[in-house]
């Protein structure tokens, strides 16, 4: 099926042919249905905290992490052009007429066109753009006024005004304060201030962008990064790392054969989020926590989300810290039977742990082996969200190809819906994930986890595209949050709703919280 040239190709971006062979196979084998054992809720797989215990977990997570490495992961590499999807629409369709642009703005919904161009002057970015059409002789107030619609959205998404559909999300503006209005990078500074600086006043960050941006990026954080160590007084540490071309996957025709560019170059196309495991990998710290980079609330609103930021922090902590103990018993294997059962009761009420059906049958020595093994792995507390409707994974217990059960992300994708007890459990759902989540990635005797052993390379995702008007088929990698992370600890914790404020179009930032 390869050629020589083929075969240079996978060199050029350090991928094997057995991982091709693999990616191929997936292709005609498909990927299994999540099986779906129940959803998780309040008290029966989520965690709800009292004051007391909030109080408790926020001085232990302050007082613990001036010990440890703490570092903030955002993936930004995600383009922004779908936030303008409507926009786009609307001056494809727009033909010049009155009726036609009655049409066209008949909808009159949150979501609508009408309402982003009603609602303009209230964006953060209202200034640069009135500023930019100013350079080219256009008053955006009088556009306005004479419904010059399609001037105005031309010069917010194309390359002669903000080139917005073109910029990562990361460098668009997202919030107005008397001082001037902020990006969402800024916004993950301040937050980075707030809950990750170190005994040393430094807060470690680290952006996952595309090449393309990179370069944007740097030159954005250094121009605004003096004015926030100032201001809280921090020293930041901000790294960059770009998707591995060897976590890119092949894409095939609709018979499974390797799909061929004009040149015959077989085309590959990103793994989707689940490749950043490999960049998360990478980073050297003993406290990471990942948030997306379009889920930020400007400064009146923060307090909360430090709050739960600091609780999900101190609970993991305070898990881990156990774990630790349980295992240097465990290694030594001279534990004795009470501790072995304090052991097996942390496992499963503590840390939702399956513990096998014949466990009780097993001699001392494979008990103790078996409960290493379920306890030394990296570990993650997780936020989630009452479902008040939004889109989104959620929490569930999940049977395991080995038969056990355990906690995970689930996206929709990942559920057979034509399986009615599988329809059932989802619609008994009462929480969804907001990406709120902080990892413990080093083992109890201080070692990084190879992050890459704990996923579970059958949660992958096979979606129909299109290139040059052919059908293809693309395959996506385990999700970050899913597959990723299937085989980790993983808890999870009620935070409240103002936790997750995400910008999925441009009129979300017209929504009361981004105000």
């Amino acid at each position: 099926m390869f050629t020589e040239k083929d075969i240079s190709q996978f060199d050029s971006k350090n991928i094997n042919i057995k991982t091709i062979d693999k990616q191929i196979k997936n292709f005609k084998e498909g990927f299994k249905f999540i099986n779906l054992h129940a959803a998780a809720t309040k008290n029966n797989g989520v965690i709800a905290f009292n004051d007391k215990e909030i109080e408790r977990l926020i001085d232990l997570y302050s007082e613990e992490s001036k010990k440890r490495n703490v570092l903030k992961f955002v993936p930004a590499s995600g383009a922004a052009s779908r936030m303008f999807k409507h926009l786009f629409e609307f001056i494809e369709n727009y033909k010049g007429t009155d009726e036609n642009y009655n049409q066209l703005i008949s909808d009159k919904s949150f979501n609508s066109v009408y309402y982003f161009l009603e609602n303009i002057r209230d964006i953060a970015f209202f200034d640069d753009l009135k500023q930019i059409m100013s350079k080219n002789g256009y008053d955006i107030k009088k556009c306005l006024a004479n419904k010059d619609y399609v001037t105005i959205v031309k010069y917010l998404l194309n390359e002669t005004g903000l080139n917005y559909a073109q910029k990562p999300k990361g460098l668009l503006k997202f919030h107005n304060y008397p001082e001037g209005s902020r990006m969402s990078i800024e916004e993950h500074l301040v937050e980075g201030a707030k809950y990750c600086k170190d005994k040393n006043n430094k807060a470690f960050i680290h952006f996952t962008v595309s090449p393309e941006h990179k370069e944007s990026f740097i030159e954005q954080i250094n121009i605004v990064k003096k004015k926030f160590e100032k201001k809280f007084n921090v020293e930041y540490i901000i790294s960059y790392s770009e998707q591995k071309p060897s976590t890119d996957t092949i894409a095939v025709d609709l018979d499974n054969k390797p799909f061929r560019e004009t040149d015959s170059s077989i085309l590959f196309r990103p793994g989707g989020h689940g490749a950043l495991i490999e960049n998360l990998n990478d980073i050297k710290g003993d406290i990471i926590f990942i948030k997306n980079i379009d889920n930020i609330v400007p400064d009146k609103l923060r307090e909360q989300t430090y709050i739960y930021k600091k609780v999900i922090a101190g609970y993991l902590i305070e898990l881990q810290t156990k774990i630790f103990e349980y295992l240097h018993l465990l290694e030594n294997k001279n534990i004795d039977q009470a501790k072995l059962k304090e052991v097996i009761t942390f496992a499963k009420e503590e840390l939702n742990i399956d513990i096998k059906e014949n466990f009780n049958i097993l001699p001392k020595k494979e008990k103790t082996e078996y409960l290493f093994t379920k306890l030394n792995r990296p570990i993650r507390v997780c936020g989630m969200v009452k479902n008040e409707g939004e889109p989104g994974g959620g929490p569930f217990k999940v049977v395991n190809s080995d038969g056990d059960i355990s906690l995970q992300i689930v996206e929709s994708s990942q559920i057979n819906f034509d399986i009615n007890s599988q329809k059932e459990i989802v619609g008994n759902a009462t929480h969804f994930n907001p990406v709120d989540l902080v990892c413990g990635v080093r083992n109890y005797k201080g070692e990084q986890f190879d992050l890459r052993k704990f996923v579970d390379p059958a949660t992958g995702f096979i979606s129909i595209k299109s290139k040059n008007g052919n059908k293809l088929k693309a395959q996506e990698l385990p999700g970050l949050w899913n597959g990723a992370m299937a085989n980790w600890i993983t808890i999870f914790v009620e935070t409240p709703i103002i936790t997750f404020n995400p910008v999925k179009t441009v009129n979300d930032l017209l929504r009361e919280q981004h105000q």
